[in-house]
């Protein structure tokens, strides 16, 4: 149960400027654990934007925030190496746009998604809420999280993929989707389960996670907090300038 602090700490988290550039620096989440555990002298240090987080964006609005998606900047230009892609970009100063082909193939995406009865009760029932940020203390450690979906028996996240096959494999080794995993049931006290589109394709994929996949995730998240402590926490005992990677080949 929230005190009152969280709670308004959480509503400010609603706002995507406050979650991601302000209150929310405060906070660990998923996305640092990669970092932490593969190159921690890039820990929050700004990521540049790719076509692949444009697009994923994209797909989500239309889904959970349609009414925002009339809004989101698409280029009408062949390629990105136009002139008038270039100068799309320096108009709305973005780092990356979508281009107006790739904005048509997410709404052929979307339209795949929701016109699937299972996924569409799941996504659309009565009781859910969207865009749900959370907090938590995690093995001592303050951790954020924004659940897409959250219903009344699970947490839902939506991922696109290039490779519905490979997904299994890249949530566990590439992604750190079973981190995700761990760190979302603790934040919400529900299990979550991936919605799955293969880009490429329309083929749809519902994963839910094991209790390997979860264990697997909570040894990946208590490595980073190891790290987090060791180098930026409270009272680190390293400094970041002396890391290096030790391997046996």
């Amino acid at each position: 149960v929230m005190n009152e602090f969280e709670k308004a700490i959480v509503d400010k988290l609603k706002d995507d400027k406050e979650y991601y550039n302000g209150i929310g620096k405060n906070y660990l989440s998923n996305s640092d654990v990669g970092i932490l555990l593969n190159n921690p002298k890039q820990f929050r240090t700004p990521r540049p934007d790719n076509k692949n987080f444009v697009y994923g964006r994209y797909f989500h609005q239309l889904i959970l925030e349609p009414e925002k998606s009339d809004n989101f900047p698409i280029c009408d230009a062949a390629s990105r190496s136009t002139k008038i892609y270039k100068e799309f970009i320096a108009e709305h100063n973005l780092e990356v746009a979508l281009l107006k082909k790739e904005a048509e193939e997410v709404v052929g995406l979307k339209n795949v998604l929701i016109n699937n009865m299972d996924f569409c009760m799941e996504i659309l029932q009565k009781g859910n809420t969207y865009e749900t940020p959370m907090i938590k203390e995690i093995g001592g450690v303050l951790w954020k999280g924004k659940a897409d979906i959250v219903t009344p028996t699970n947490v839902i996240d939506i991922k696109t993929t290039s490779n519905l096959d490979a997904f299994g494999y890249n949530a566990k080794w590439k992604y750190y989707y079973c981190s995700q995993a761990y760190i979302y049931q603790q934040l919400f006290g529900k299990p979550l389960i991936f919605l799955v589109i293969e880009k490429t394709t329309g083929q749809l994929g519902w994963f839910d996670c094991g209790q390997e996949f979860l264990e697997l995730g909570k040894n990946y998240v208590e490595e980073a907090i190891d790290v987090y402590n060791t180098y930026f926490g409270d009272n680190p005992t390293n400094n970041i300038d002396t890391y290096y990677i030790k391997k046996t080949l």
